[in-house]
């Protein structure tokens, strides 16, 4: 193991234990009838947990590794003195959050230079997370349990899958409803199942497709290690294997092809 495999390695160990704690702090919030809903500039909902849960993570991370920067949604970039830099989103379905919905989760990731290192998504309701490291296979824990090695479906048409998003009206924000349509029209099931949830379900082999047409950082770095480690594969709607393309397509792998012909210059 290189040194840098050594320190990625080190920050993944304690960004587990970094990202259980701010899913937990959420789980204070979750399902209070006094939630206080603000709205952001860009019309999304942010609560105090967002708030806190971020915040937690940033004091935990510059404790632990001072020098490498931190992008999270809701309290903008500290900048890098090393090659690191983490991703954070501490709410990722906020709208599930507040409506008492427990498919939201918590997501933390590393950046090295422009590689996403590894993923970690908790789901604090549920009691379930998965984290990747690339190069070390993907893992599924649910409540105490220990980890299980995750794995795509092997299923090889999406007309014998099931198809998850966030929401319908993202297509239709990016000029993309056809692109529903097609895939909704070609799957045994669609449902909206979405947020980082649906990339839960692709990696753990219970969808074979998720698809977000508007993504940030702090939305995909995590994704990609995971669903790779997984077996799938994680793109743009072009096919690019990336996280910096501002939208994604989490697939089992087997049906790639058949969603990038219905995607690919839409």
């Amino acid at each position: 193991m290189s040194e840098v495999e050594k320190e990625i390695s080190n920050r993944l160990n304690s960004a587990r234990e970094f990202a259980h704690a701010a899913g937990e702090l959420t789980l204070k919030y979750f399902c209070d009838s006094d939630l206080v809903v603000d709205q952001k500039k860009d019309m999304t909902p942010i609560t105090v947990a967002d708030r806190e849960a971020e915040q937690l993570l940033r004091e935990m991370i510059t404790k632990s590794f001072p020098h490498d920067g931190i992008a999270g949604e809701e309290f903008g970039e500290k900048e890098a003195k090393s090659s690191f830099r983490w991703l954070l989103d501490p709410i990722d379905g906020t709208q599930s959050f507040i409506s008492g919905v427990p498919l939201y989760g918590t997501m933390v990731a590393l950046m090295h230079h422009d590689e996403a290192e590894f993923g970690i998504l908790e789901f604090p309701a549920l009691a379930e997370s998965i984290y990747a490291m690339r190069g070390c296979g993907a893992w599924h824990v649910i409540d105490k349990n220990p980890p299980v090695r995750a794995h795509v479906s092997d299923t090889k048409s999406l007309s014998d899958g099931l198809f998850c998003t966030t929401q319908q009206s993202t297509f239709d924000a990016t000029g993309r409803s056809e692109v529903f349509e097609l895939l909704h029209r070609q799957a045994r099931l669609t449902r909206t199942w979405g947020d980082c949830y649906g990339y839960l379900l692709v990696a753990t082999g219970r969808a074979e497709l998720m698809v977000d047409p508007e993504l940030n950082l702090w939305d995909t770095a995590a994704l990609k290690p995971i669903v790779e480690e997984a077996g799938g594969t994680l793109t743009d709607f072009a096919g690019r294997p990336t996280v910096l393309g501002g939208e994604a397509i989490a697939t089992n792998g087997f049906i790639l092809e058949e969603i990038l012909h219905l995607t690919a210059g839409r």
